[in-house]
């Protein structure tokens, strides 16, 4: 997540006990602050920075819940809400959940995180001037390949910059499929909508809206005039797939056939490590990189951006909210913070003051070198993500598409049409 924000399935409630920087009650005693976060990947790291962090400040109690794999977050988050069980630290995931959670959210333009926060990131988190989220960490995307199968098919993977020639590689790869002892090129996931209709689809549309999800989610059409473009990239990966692609999930992806070397590529983000790293780690440190999908007008550039925010709950108490607030500041500004951000949850940082930073892993460096030379475009995907559309516009449709139940030009249609009917209701 990363996978997407949100899709999380097995409900696994992790309760850390954390401390939280310089906060107690009013009358000295402990206070306790609840997280809901979708990041399940990372709850190995997040206990022992709780570890150490409780140590130096044992007077407030964090309870950690984290849900990870296939079910919506906003819906059990509304569920707590509703249910009076409310957390004091939540997840947002763009302009829509902003909206959506406003009675909830404090703001938080003059904590220290924020401040620090590198601007643009904060741009879908803003409301007539103020700060509701923090940024969680950069993400980037592309396509992850195989060291090992690429350099033996003699391929090199910075030179795909154009679809042909990523197209006359996959064949090549193709070709040598049982010589290198893979079984497809590509393990496409299709039963996960959000690598279509999020990922994919930003690729193509980033452009238009100038790399801004808030201009994306305050616009009444939607052009989509690269759709003939992402409609190439589809086809190629469903063409040269591991199949049922239909049938392949998230872990069947990332866990049961690139960790075990069973395709030379996937359509994924530095969010995978964690998971390749448990199945293999020499395979995790030393075998994989990344490299940007090719875009006509984006060539040689990698989508990056924040999908994830920490907002807190204005309607829990004066000394819950500061101490949830110490915590959040503590973790991205002070000097331990930091080195657990990028050593230990493996996360590019969204934040000033992080000097000349070296990353732990293949993935994640790769999203910070092209952030560093400038050689991004930005995520417009969060300006649709918690709105109807995703779920029951563009999934469906370009689910619809790559099972063969639907032919493009009507995706396409559906698609925009159904966004302009969103947009004037």
């Amino acid at each position: 997540m990363w996978k997407k924000l949100g899709l999380v399935s097995l409900l696994a409630g992790v309760t850390l006990t954390l401390a939280a920087c310089g906060s107690k009650s009013a009358d000295g005693g402990n206070v306790k602050i609840t997280i809901l976060q979708g990041k399940v990947e990372s709850n190995k790291q997040f206990k022992a920075i709780a570890k150490k962090y409780e140590k130096a400040h044992p007077n407030v109690k964090i309870e950690i819940t984290s849900i990870g794999g296939g079910t919506q977050y906003n819906p059990v988050l509304k569920t707590r809400i509703s249910s009076g069980n409310a957390p004091t630290i939540f997840s947002l995931d763009g302009p829509a959940s902003v909206k959506q959670f406003k009675n909830y959210t404090a703001d938080l333009t003059d904590t220290k995180a924020a401040k620090a926060a590198i601007p643009s990131t904060l741009d879908t988190v803003k409301s007539q001037g103020k700060v509701y989220g923090l940024p969680f960490n950069i993400e980037g995307y592309g396509f992850v390949y195989n060291k090992a199968v690429f350099e033996k098919a003699g391929i090199d993977p910075k030179s795909l910059t154009t679809y042909d020639k990523l197209e006359a590689a996959v064949k090549t790869l193709n070709e040598q499929k049982e010589q290198l002892g893979i079984k497809g090129v590509f393990a496409l996931p299709g039963k996960e909508s959000w690598v279509l209709s999020d990922h994919l689809l930003n690729v193509y549309l980033s452009k238009e809206f100038d790399g801004n999800a808030q201009k994306l989610y305050t616009s009444k059409k939607m052009k989509f005039e690269n759709n003939a473009e992402m409609k190439q990239m589809i086809d190629l990966q469903k063409e040269y797939s591991v199949q049922p692609v239909m049938q392949m999930d998230y872990a069947g992806q990332v866990n049961q056939n690139f960790a075990q070397g069973k395709v030379a590529m996937i359509q994924q983000g530095d969010w995978i490590y964690e998971t390749v790293n448990q199945i293999d780690a020499k395979f995790a440190q030393d075998g994989i990189g990344m490299i940007p999908m090719p875009v006509k007008e984006q060539q040689g550039k990698m989508p990056v951006g924040t999908s994830i925010y920490w907002a807190v709950n204005k309607r829990k108490s004066t000394d819950e909210q500061k101490a949830a607030k110490d915590f959040l500041n503590w973790l991205y500004t002070s000097k331990e913070g930091k080195k657990d951000v990028v050593e230990k949850l493996h996360f590019v940082p969204a934040y000033k003051g992080y000097g000349d930073v070296k990353m732990p892993d293949a993935l994640t460096q790769s999203v910070y070198d092209y952030s560093q030379k400038k050689a991004t475009f930005g995520w417009v995907f969060p300006g649709y993500t918690g709105t109807s559309w995703d779920p029951d516009v563009a999934q469906p449709n370009l689910q619809k598409y790559l099972s063969g139940d639907q032919d493009w030009q009507k995706t396409v249609s559906n698609m925009k049409d159904g966004w302009t009917k969103q947009q004037t209701k």
